[in-house]
């Protein structure tokens, strides 16, 4: 068994990802994973972040499956109707990737 979403680990955006999110919010989940969630809530392999908009700014809600825990984090940069509303982190041991739900299939 591994830990999942160890910081030592690779990490990754798909093709997806890099078109449709900026740099400052995918390298915000990765925070997010590392600062806020590691350590405080117990992570499953894979991750949903629903890119909210907040006012025209950008909110990151995390939840995972069989888990009533969600997290809210507002940033600072500018909501686009042009982001996805989902994506998802998953870690398979070796690496961790950042993947739209279309990527999952």
């Amino acid at each position: 068994m591994f830990e999942t979403f160890d910081d030592h680990r690779s990490r990754y955006a798909s093709g997806g990802i890099v078109q449709t999110l900026p740099g400052e919010l995918i390298d915000s989940i990765w925070l997010i994973i590392d600062l806020d969630l590691k350590g405080f809530i117990p992570l499953t392999n894979l991750l949903t972040f629903e890119v909210q908009n907040n006012h025209g700014r950008v909110t990151l809600l995390f939840s995972q499956a069989q888990s009533q825990i969600e997290l809210g984090v507002d940033l600072p940069y500018r909501y686009s109707d042009l982001y996805p509303q989902k994506v998802y982190v998953y870690d398979d041991g070796q690496r961790q990737t950042i993947l739209l739900p279309s990527e999952t299939r």
